[in-house]
Formats: structure tokens, sequence, C-alpha cells
């Protein structure tokens, strides 16, 4: 397997760049830093219909969301709701980070999609983003008619911890009797903390996503080591996965986190849920959101659009 030149070149212009590694960074300056470097990476925006912004209000507080809708449709119209959590290890990412992600979802998928805009770590630790991904995609179900959109046609997804979250979501919508979810999306996707896979040791440096910056996130997000165990931050670890909803997962050759996406993947297929498992061997982890610079982000969007399309129909 080789390295793509596209993807090499990133990772050429993030060293040259002298660009500090999250974790020897504040989280604050970690965000501020995601913030500032994404546009680098991310394409011109497509078209689309319309963007509003909505506050969910719950009883853990009010929960920001962002609602995309595709191009030529009519505003009465109800779509298919795509509940998106972004990704940034549960401390760094917001509803701007994957603005063009969620606007090119949108126009791929013909889909509304809806950015959940979580509580972040350390402020807010472990369950406090599962908890939101969780009250977010119910309140979204509950007021989808005047958010112009079809709660019985609904799908989860996000990449890296925002991939997580969906999986968790999934599991909790199981477990609860509903909402009913067509499909979930998860982009490379955090789905065990407690082991460090073959991948974590072969690609620990150098490949965008570092090992150190991995743990650096954990640390932030769990209350304590004990939480790793726990099925909603580590879904790999849940009982049983039978009963889920069809899943596409994607993973990155050179990530981290590759083995544990596949390892998530094979246990769905033996608790016999459908699933699609799509391995992009040149890339590294975040690529799906660099479209400005590698050509493959566009494969994986085009992927999930047509992934959606069909389960949401």
């Amino acid at each position: 397997m080789a390295l793509d030149p596209q993807a090499q070149a990133v990772i050429e212009l993030v060293a040259r760049s002298g660009r500090p590694a999250y974790h020897t960074l504040s989280p604050k300056d970690a965000r501020h830093l995601f913030l500032e470097t994404r546009p680098a990476s991310t394409p011109t925006p497509p078209s689309i219909g319309s963007v509003r912004n909505v506050l969910a209000e719950t009883p853990q507080g009010a929960i920001p969301l962002r609602v995309y809708r595709p191009a030529g449709v009519p505003d009465h119209t109800p779509l298919p709701a795509y509940v998106y959590f972004h990704g940034g290890g549960w401390v760094i990412g917001d509803l701007e980070t994957h603005d063009v992600l969620c606007r090119q979802l949108t126009a791929a998928s013909g889909a509304g999609v809806v950015a959940v805009d979580y509580r972040l770590a350390p402020e807010h630790k472990f369950p406090a983003a599962a908890d939101d991904a969780w009250v977010a995609t119910r309140w979204v179900v509950d007021h989808a008619a005047e958010l112009g959109l079809d709660g019985a046609r609904l799908a989860v997804g996000g990449d890296s911890a925002g991939g997580n979250l969906a999986a968790v979501v999934a599991l909790m919508a199981r477990d609860d009797g509903g909402p009913a979810i067509r499909q979930q999306v998860l982009i490379y996707p955090v789905t065990d903390v407690m082991r460090e896979t073959r991948s974590y040791a072969d690609f620990a440096d150098g490949y965008m996503l570092t090992r150190d910056s991995m743990r650096w996130f954990v640390a932030h997000y769990l209350r304590s080591k004990d939480d790793a165990r726990d099925w909603r931050v580590s879904p790999l670890r849940a009982p049983s996965l039978a009963g889920l909803p069809p899943a596409l997962i994607v993973t990155a050759g050179f990530d981290p986190l590759r083995d544990e996406g596949e390892m998530y993947a094979g246990r769905l297929r033996d608790a016999d849920v459908m699933v699609d498992y799509v391995c992009y061997g040149g890339m590294v982890h975040g690529f799906a959101g660099m479209g400005k610079l590698i050509d493959t982000a566009q494969r994986v969007v085009s992927l999930i659009g047509d992934t959606l399309r069909q389960a949401l129909r």
C-alpha cells in the first residue's frame, strides 16, 4: 500500500508550515489552530438552497444546530434528515470548521443536513458530547416539521470523534426503541479508546493525526480511565451490535484509527447488520474535508451522497 501523492503533499505542506501538534497546545489554542488552518484544505463550497442556525432547547441547555438544504427544493418540501456530528477528538471543531463539508453533503445527498454543535471537553467531559448528540437527534425528529424535514427518513453520521458519536446515537436509538435510523455513516470513526491497534503503532507519527494527539484528545474527554470501557466512549465494546441500522464505514489506509474502524465493521457484520466498508488505501485521517488539495475527498463525498439517497428515498 502506497501513500497517495496528494496526501503526501499535504503532509509535506503541514511540515513546512511548522504547525504545532495539537497535543502540544492548550484546548483553546488547538481550537483556534484548527479553525484558522481549515480553509487551506477545504474546497470552494457548492451552491445550495439555504443555511440557517437554530437552537435546540433541551433539558441540558440550548444546543446550536445548523440546518442545510440543497438547491432547487421548495422550503415547504420535507426533506430526509442527516444529523451530522463534527470531528475533532471531542475537544476541537465546531459548526464553522465543518461548514463546507456539510454543504457538500447536502448537495450530494439531497437531504437536509443538520450539524450539531455539541459541548466540548475538557470543559464538558464525557458523557456531555454523547448526551448532546442523542438529545439533539431526538429534538430534530420531534421538530422535523418546523425544520422542513421528514423525521421518518433519518440518518446519522460524522467524522472521527463525530463518527464515534453517530455510532453511539445509533446504539441509543436501538436501546430506546427509536427514533428509527435508516443509515449510519461513520467516517474514520473512533470505536475503542482502550486498545491501541497495529495501525496506531504503524502510523503513530507523520500522517496528520498522531498517536500522541489521540491520547491527548482522549485524556481531555474522559473523566477517568474507567470511562474508556463504557460503550458510549468505545462502541466496539457494546455487548451487542445486533439490530443496528445499516452502516457505511469509511477509513483511511494511513490512519491510526484505521484498524478500529475495520474492526467495528466486522463486528457489525457478525451481528447481521448490513455494512459497506471502504478503506481508501492511500489516504490519511481527515482527508474527506480536504477537497481543495486531495481529489479523493470528492469521491468519498459522492459515496456518502449516493448511500444517503438510496437509504432515505
